[in-house]
């Protein structure tokens, strides 16, 4: 529905209301009938699509004139709510309740007394603007509150259009501020960028059926044909981009009405704003980076970096005004960049939370297509992965605040940022995006002006910045074979340091989740385990085997299950005295209790003369009962519970299950790596079958890419050793077996 269809049927249900009015006799002066908007529909009558109020002077008495009027309009279908309130009561209402103050910013006289409709509009406006500055900070915070719960329109996975960060509900409180005469929201930008969000609303209902807000992922293909736009992606960009305009002016807005809060009210007689010099031809003024008054901008093509960092190195606003003329004045950057224009960049990439406000200024004024157009290869581009809980280019600015928390830790900090900057570049396409983003990357940093050594270090980042996580997850970070598999591809300590901290940044910007402890440690020791053997030193001791305490039952033949909790997840540590099978009745009752396995190793150690089988398995769910698991471990063990039977029932797959032999991963094990569905009992289900073959798993390694689970196992002859050809293929062929359910 298009801005001149809303107002056709906005002007019938006024009509409707009219005639309503007009038939139930409504008197002339001194009762009126309005319809209230402003925050939220049904702010004064709750659970309506209309809220309309009969309003009436102190002294006047509507009598029987209401029920008259509602019961015509709901007979008519229109789902309304109501209420009938004195001048006095309106105002007591607003004075008490933010949101019933914001409701009457924005009446609509539908019938009756005029007069009484602008007297209350005028009460209703003179009201905010006299107590704007006691009530923006309960505004203020109840904003903040609703962004935190909902999140951002422009990234979250399954947006709401009125609720979220840069929707309708945002778009009337900047029409709130701006009444209030102390702040510019910019009104032209604000109402296109609302009547469209309208449009794409009317879209929604229609396509759904009913009053939602919120778009389901499978939404975007049909309302892109609403749109007539091509597919669902563009539906998408199209929908977040007006989400990300209208979050960029609410924070610009609200960061403005910061500045004026903050200010003493101001003494009778015009106040010029002064300007404080703080870099060539930059100035700050009121909390924002403005231009000096004898400025060149046609002269200085460096300028608009340099006003960019200096913003953002002080946490103030970029005045999209001077970034707009920055962008029309500045002459292009020389290619390739002077070092100046370099390093301003780099300065804006390492000031932390204050690059993104500045890069959304960047972004809304074209600035970015000057010096950076591959950007908008990214620009609004939704991630495929549900990990992430930005689009793509946010996450590339997410993923720069947290490496500038890191560049301390690294030799080459510019390096490392711009990496950060453009680790992601390549998406979008068909190429997989390291392979695609790393010549993407090479041209940038070349245009840049970086040395050569420095490009080929960003390549190299860029082409490889999955490459120390995926390692670490899904392979033996003690083995050499692993250390010398990351070595052949990221060589040097420099380097080593560099995919450090954009791994660790990477990953902090996609989710909490992305970097748990549990991930951390593994990207901790196979970074170790890489600089030793690069810089000569002595490699870190292995991970744990024999060093565990073993309790006294397990001597006397008992079983010991601990639960050690942690963020996101919980390391499970099993002891019991050793014997084949004993791994798989672990994974068994994992299984059975439905948790998700991330990594377990395993390995027997002497104690006096017992002989202990220890595993420790990390696992994604925090909050699991010891001896819930040590009860099942031994009811499995004693054979009380049938394992076999509950587990390994066949399940339809959409994938084929596939057993790979990778004889090169390590020297002391033969590695055997599984892809399969992602689904519960995996684990089991090849360590049983290799228990039944008489091998031990030293260590398994989970991780998930999509739908497909693949799994790694280091294989061992239970006397240790590496299988020979025929027992590694034997090995193999019963575990591809046991997962398509042909062997119990």
């Amino acid at each position: 529905m298009t801005a001149s269809e809303r107002t056709i049927r906005t002007a019938a249900a006024d009509e409707l209301c009219r005639a309503a009015y007009d038939k139930a006799g409504g008197p002339e002066t001194g009762v009126a009938l309005v319809a209230a908007g402003g925050y939220g529909r049904g702010e004064l009558a709750p659970q309506s699509d209309l809220d309309v109020v009969l309003v009436h002077d102190d002294d006047v008495d509507p009598g029987t004139v209401a029920e008259q009027i509602w019961y015509p309009l709901w007979d008519s279908g229109s789902r309304l709510d109501h209420s009938v309130r004195s001048m006095s009561e309106m105002t007591t209402a607003a004075q008490e309740d933010l949101k019933v103050a914001l409701g009457l910013l924005d009446i609509r006289h539908l019938a009756g007394d005029p007069n009484l409709t602008l007297r209350l509009r005028s009460t209703m406006l003179a009201a905010w603007r006299r107590q704007a500055r006691a009530r923006l900070p309960a505004l203020r915070d109840l904003v903040a509150k609703r962004h935190d719960v909902i999140g951002e329109l422009a990234h979250v996975s399954v947006p709401d259009i009125k609720e979220a960060e840069g929707g309708l509900r945002d778009a009337t409180v900047l029409k709130a501020l701006e009444a209030t005469w102390l702040v510019d929201a910019s009104s032209p930008e604000l109402e296109a960028s609302r009547q469209a969000l309208l449009d794409f609303r009317d879209l929604l209902h229609d396509e759904t059926g009913r009053p939602s807000d919120r778009v389901a992922p499978e939404l975007w293909a049909p309302l892109a044909i609403g749109l007539g736009l091509e597919d669902a992606e563009a539906a998408q960009r199209h929908v977040r981009e007006i989400g990300r305009r209208l979050s960029h002016l609410s924070r610009l807005t609200w960061r403005r009405v910061e500045d004026v809060l903050a200010r003493p009210v101001s003494v009778k007689g015009a106040r010029r704003p002064s300007l404080e010099p703080i870099a060539p031809g930059i100035a700050l003024a009121r909390g924002e980076v403005v231009l000096a008054a004898k400025a060149r901008p046609d002269l200085d093509p460096v300028m608009l970096l340099r006003a960019a960092a200096e913003a953002a190195e002080r946490d103030v606003v970029l005045a999209p005004a001077t970034a707009a003329r920055l962008v029309r004045e500045c002459s292009p950057l020389p290619d390739p960049w002077p070092e100046e224009a370099r390093d301003a960049l780099v300065s804006l990439l390492a000031s932390g939370p204050g690059l993104l406000p500045v890069w959304e200024t960047l972004e809304e004024t074209g600035a970015l297509s000057g010096f950076l157009p591959e950007w908008d290869r990214i620009r609004t581009l939704p991630h495929a992965s549900p990990i992430h809980r930005f689009t793509v280019d946010r996450h590339v600015i997410e993923t720069c605040i947290e490496a500038s928390a890191l560049i301390r830790h690294v030799g080459r900090p510019d390096v490392l940022l711009v990496a950060a900057l453009l680790h992601d570049i390549g998406k979008g396409g068909l190429t997989e995006h390291s392979v695609a983003g790393e010549p993407i990357a090479r041209g940038i940093a070349t245009r840049m002006g970086f040395d050569d050594a420095a490009v080929s270090l960003i390549a190299l980042l860029v082409r490889h910045h999955l490459l120390l996580s995926e390692m670490a997850t899904s392979r033996d970070p003690d083995d050499p074979a692993t250390v010398e598999a990351l070595l052949a591809k990221v060589s040097g300590a420099e380097a080593l340091a560099l995919l450090r901290a954009l791994t660790e940044a990477d990953s902090r910007a996609a989710s909490p989740k992305a970097w748990s402890t549990w991930r951390a440690g593994l990207i901790d020791r196979l970074s170790r385990h890489a600089r030793s053997s690069v810089v000569g030193e002595a490699p870190p001791p292995a991970a744990a085997d024999g060093d565990v305490a073993v309790p006294d039952a397990v001597r006397r033949g008992g079983v010991s299950v601990l639960v050690e909790s942690d963020q996101g997840g919980a390391r499970v540590t099993v002891l019991a005295p050793d014997r084949v099978g004993l791994l798989a009745d672990a994974a068994a009752v994992l299984a059975l209790q439905r948790v998700t396995v991330r990594s377990a190793r395993a390995w027997a150690q002497e104690s006096g003369d017992v002989s202990v089988g220890v595993s420790v398995w990390e696992v994604g769910e925090p909050d699991l009962d010891a001896a819930v698991l040590r009860e099942r471990l031994v009811a499995i063990s004693e054979g009380r519970v049938d394992a076999v039977s509950r587990l390994s029932r066949p399940v339809a797959a959409r994938l084929e299950p596939v057993v790979v032999v990778r004889a090169d991963a390590s020297r002391r094990a033969t590695v055997l790596e599984v892809r399969m569905d992602d689904r519960p009992g995996v684990v089991w289900l090849v360590c049983h079958a290799l228990a039944g073959l008489d091998l031990s798993v030293r260590s398994a390694h989970v991780s998930t890419l999509g739908p497909q689970a693949v799994d790694v196992f280091y294989v061992q002859e239970r006397d240790a050793g590496a299988l020979s050809e025929h027992r590694a293929a034997e090995a193999a062929h019963a575990v591809r077996a046991a997962l398509l359910g042909t062997v119990a």
